[in-house]
């Protein structure tokens, strides 16, 4: 599958913030949202990225899930992460960033993210494609 770059700005993380620690009750999303917010005032997180909660993911037996996204890329939605996989979400958007259609190998995701997706979207059509 051939990708198109996407436009600077164009990269999204979603955190579902309705994610629960199941024995503390605690909600991981919000807290991963905060440390993912906080990584992105300090330039920690490539240029163009945006950083949001969403209420729910539906993801609720993997909690937490994040999601990556990009216009002309493969989306993905990650599962099992928690606020100390930080450093293994930033590597992977500095990834996913340099990526041109949004692809990557279990091997080439950097710690915790190699087998923690849950999902990969292939990148929609083409404005205008029909089959």
């Amino acid at each position: 599958m051939v990708g198109h770059p996407s436009p600077e700005g164009a990269h999204h993380i979603h955190v579902c913030t309705a994610c629960r620690n199941r024995e503390t009750d605690e909600l991981r999303g919000v807290a991963l949202l905060a440390l993912l917010a906080e990584a992105a005032t300090k330039g920690d997180l490539p240029d163009g990225f945006t950083v949001s909660g969403i209420n729910c993911m539906a993801g609720c037996a993997h909690p937490c899930t994040v999601g990556f996204q990009s216009a002309g890329k493969a989306a993905w939605l990650f599962g099992d992460l928690l606020p100390e996989d930080l450093a293994d979400l930033l590597a992977f958007a500095q990834l996913y960033h340099a990526l041109p259609d949004g692809w990557s190998r279990s091997t080439e995701r950097p710690g915790k993210m190699a087998h923690a997706a849950l999902a990969r979207i292939p990148a929609g059509p083409a404005s205008g494609v029909t089959a």
